[in-house]
């Protein structure tokens, strides 16, 4: 099942990190977390993993809107979008939210889903 979508950038690392945050701004989205995995990794269990990064992206407007038709939303948030490297390349990819409404039964969570889509492929696609 593909549950997100992915592009390969002309950035370094740290530049699509930067970059991907200014577009979620742009889109609406702060970004609440960022989680370091090589850095967590190496801190918890000791092992050397490529740059990796987690960012939960919230977008309030519409994270109240799904929470008001779904109380239980909140186990799927924030959306999140990933930055690694993978062959000298930087990868940034960002979750398909459309996914929730597989595993939502509640016909209101659909148009909320399909704007964040809409505003994650735009990120991506100025990335």
């Amino acid at each position: 099942m593909k549950y997100g979508f992915s592009k390969t950038t002309d950035y370094t690392f740290e530049q699509a990190i930067a970059k991907v945050t200014e577009e979620l701004k742009k889109e609406g989205f702060g970004v609440l977390t960022t989680i370091d995995v090589k850095e967590t990794l190496k801190k918890k269990i000791d092992v050397d993993f490529k740059k990796y990064t987690i960012l939960g992206a919230c977008n309030p407007k519409l994270a109240h809107g799904g929470l008001q038709a779904e109380e239980e939303l909140g186990l799927l948030l924030p959306c999140n979008v990933i930055v690694y490297e993978k062959n000298d390349k930087t990868i940034v990819s960002v979750f398909d939210p459309q996914i929730m409404t597989l595993v939502i039964e509640n016909p209101n969570i659909k148009p909320i889903a399909e704007e964040v889509k809409n505003k994650l492929q735009r990120v991506l696609e100025a990335v």
